[in-house]
């Protein structure tokens, strides 16, 4: 089926109310990142914490969205789409919850590994789920709205950190009855009471009903996107790519034997090299990078406010290019451009020093340096590899393999963000940031050359075009 057929009858308020509710996901991604940024000396004062003690509980939350992505990725296979992301909204709820209030540190990681589940969850169902119900020509502008959403969900979590520790003094203060910090967390349960209640207004993935042979209901939400003519062909698209003898299952992502398809490999590249070009160092450790830098609680605050909102406004450049120019050029412009702010800001870091308290201090060109260099690296990412990423994840994979290939993805995306965030404290105290930084300045030189030989442009095709599925 011509894809200019679908897109004559595309219900776009439709499919743009489908899009909002999907990605709020993404915005609880993006909240508990920037949340956490901000509570990093409740949590030592809190649970008597050290270095590694500190990285373990911040990085809890990422080992569970591991786990979560991974099982995710299988479940909705067996149970849909939209059943897995409500149940993520009541578990990262509850989690929310729990770690706002416990004291107990060992109930606190638990809570934290429970909605970093949730959160891997939606992240990798939210851009499938969107891939799956959007016209093939606007697919990557709509899937990256994920980005959007996560750095917004940044960038509010920095706002109201900054004012919680205003209102408190500090960020140890006490504030209607708990710590500051304490409130950095329970403000999470907003935005997932809010997922939770909006995702009963959309329907299933279309793709999803047809892998369970309910070929009638796929039919009808096709026919509320995209009108019944184009629908019932592209149920019957929909329904050939899958394979005719078994259902999508975890063993589909090999060739017969045990080595991944290539595919996956390619999908495994991208999910990796998101995480090792340091970019959650921003996100997780802004407030803690800053201090480093030798600058005040308040105005390390102010500046994560400052690298959310410009995050923000190069989502919305990627969003304006990734469909016309391809998904491919803009991951290599993104890895040319961090590769070079990365190195400068690595050149920036080792030329402080350490003052009595052993914190850096940096002259005041070279902060300036290290400030301007941090926010266009910021912008490099989230107009390449931020949002491409996503937006390749959910769309690069055939039908017969998309579930399954997610679980693998999704599980490799989140242990690289769980080294690097895990790995950060130790390295930037035992190392310098000087050290810490040049590493993923390579890993950035890195990534410009894997792209270059590996990925596919996928922009415009159908997911239904999607190769991979056959290879021997």
């Amino acid at each position: 089926m011509a894809t200019a057929n679908v897109q004559d009858r595309v219900q776009m308020p439709l499919v743009f109310a489908i899009v909002a509710v999907a990605t709020v996901g993404g915005l609880l991604f993006g909240y508990d990142s920037g949340a956490v940024n901000g509570t990093q000396a409740g949590l030592r004062d809190a649970f008597a914490l050290d270095d590694a003690g500190l990285g373990f509980t911040v990085g809890s939350l990422l080992i569970g969205c591991a786990a979560g992505a991974f099982l995710a990725g299988r479940m909705a296979d067996a149970f849909g789409r939209k059943r897995v992301m409500m149940a993520s909204a009541v578990i990262f709820l509850v989690g929310a919850l729990i770690q706002g209030l416990t004291g107990d540190h060992t109930v606190f990681v638990i809570a934290r590994f429970a909605g970093g589940m949730a959160v891997g969850a939606a992240s990798v169902l939210s851009p499938a789920y969107i891939s799956e119900v959007a016209p093939a020509s606007m697919r990557g502008r709509l899937t990256s709205i994920q980005q959007v959403m996560i750095i917004t969900g940044l960038t509010a979590a920095f706002v109201v950190n900054y004012f919680l520790a205003a209102a408190a003094g500090s960020s140890l203060e006490v504030i209607g009855g708990h710590p500051a910090w304490r409130w950095m967390y329970l403000a999470q349960a907003v935005p997932a009471a809010v997922y939770l209640v909006a995702l009963f207004a959309i329907p299933e993935s279309p793709r999803y009903c047809v892998s369970r042979k309910r070929h009638a209901e796929a039919e009808a939400i096709l026919t509320r996107l995209f009108g019944a003519t184009a629908a019932a062909a592209k149920v019957k698209e929909i329904d050939a790519s899958f394979s005719n003898d078994h259902r999508p299952r975890l063993r589909d992502v090999l060739v017969p034997g045990t080595i991944l398809r290539p595919i996956v490999w390619a999908g495994l590249l991208l999910a990796v090299f998101q995480q090792l070009v340091g970019i959650n160092v921003i996100f997780y450790y802004g407030e803690t990078l800053w201090k480093l830098a030798g600058v005040s609680e308040e105005t390390a605050l102010q500046r994560n406010i400052l690298s959310g909102v410009v995050s923000i406004a190069a989502c919305f450049v990627a969003i304006g290019l990734v469909d016309k120019i391809g998904r491919k050029p803009l991951l290599l412009i993104g890895s040319a451009g961090m590769a070079v702010t990365l190195g400068a800001m690595a050149w920036a870091f080792t030329g402080g020093a350490l003052d009595e308290a052993g914190n850096l201090v940096l002259p005041q060109s070279i902060g300036l340096v290290a400030l301007v260099s941090a926010n266009l690296y910021v912008i490099f990412f989230n107009i390449s590899w931020g949002p491409v990423m996503w937006v390749m994840l959910g769309e690069m994979f055939p039908n017969q393999l998309r579930g399954s290939a997610l679980a693998v993805c999704g599980f490799a995306q989140w242990a690289a963000n769980y080294a690097v965030v895990q790995s950060f404290p130790g390295m930037a105290g035992g190392f310098g940031l000087g050290p810490t930084y040049t590493f993923y300045t390579v890993c950035a030189v890195i990534s410009f050359f894997l792209v270059r030989s590996f990925i596919t442009e996928t922009k415009g095709k159908e997911l239904e075009e999607m190769e991979g599925w056959n290879e021997r």
